[in-house]
C-alpha cells in the first residue's frame, strides 16, 4: 500500500465538514470575525483527495488569541505553525480526520487555500490535471508525504497563477515551502 492514500471524492466530506463547522462555529461564538472555511481537496466536488478534511478558521489578526483559546476549550490541541508562518495548526479531537488551522484574514496562507479551492471548483481541466498528478504520486508504494507535497508543486503553481490572487513573491514562497516538503 502507498504511503499516501488518495481516494475518489466523496459527498460525505461535505456533510462531515458541516458537522465539524457547526461545532467550531459554536466554539467561536465570542470571536466576531471568525468564519469557518472548507479548503483543500475534499472541498472540491469531483476531486480525488486524501480522506482528510482541511478547515481554515479565518479571523481578524487581533482575534487570533481568542480563536486559539476557543478551540482549545473544546478539545483542540494547538501545535504551533508547523513551519507555515501566520497559521496555527491544531490536533483535532475525535470525529472525522481533519486538519484545522487558525489563520489571520488576508494572509498569503488563507488566500492560497481559498484560491486553490475556488479555481479547482471552477476549472474542470485543472481539477482533473491535479487529480492525475495526485493519483500518480500516490500510486508509488514508497511515496512519503514530503515527496508527495513537492510532486504536486508544479500543478499547484498553475492553479494559483490562474487565480490571480497571489503576487509573484507569494507564489515563489509557496513553491519554496512545497518543494522543501
Amino acid at each position: 500500500m502507498s504511503g499516501v492514500e488518495v481516494v475518489d471524492w466523496s459527498p460525505d466530506w461535505s456533510r462531515q465538514f458541516e458537522e465539524v463547522a457547526t461545532v467550531l462555529r459554536s466554539a467561536l461564538v465570542d470571536v466576531p470575525s471568525a468564519r469557518v472555511e472548507h479548503v483543500g481537496s475534499t472541498s472540491v466536488p469531483g476531486l480525488a483527495a486524501k480522506p482528510v478534511l482541511d478547515i481554515d478558521v479565518v479571523v481578524d489578526a487581533a482575534e487570533v488569541p481568542a480563536a486559539v483559546a476557543a478551540l482549545e476549550a473544546v478539545g483542540y490541541v494547538h501545535r504551533g505553525d508547523l513551519g507555515v508562518p501566520g497559521r496555527g495548526a491544531f490536533h483535532a479531537p475525535g470525529g472525522p480526520r481533519r486538519h484545522v488551522y487558525v489563520c489571520p484574514a488576508g494572509t498569503a496562507s488563507v488566500r492560497n487555500h481559498l484560491a486553490v479551492r475556488d479555481v479547482l471548483r471552477g476549472r474542470d481541466d485543472l481539477r482533473d490535471a491535479y487529480a492525475g498528478v495526485k493519483r500518480a504520486l500516490a500510486a508509488d508504494p514508497a511515496m512519503d508525504m514530503d515527496t508527495y507535497v513537492a510532486g504536486k508543486s508544479a500543478i499547484l503553481q498553475q492553479v494559483l497563477a490562474a487565480s490571480g490572487e497571489l503576487t509573484a513573491d507569494e507564489l515563489e514562497e509557496i513553491r519554496r515551502v512545497n518543494d522543501a516538503g
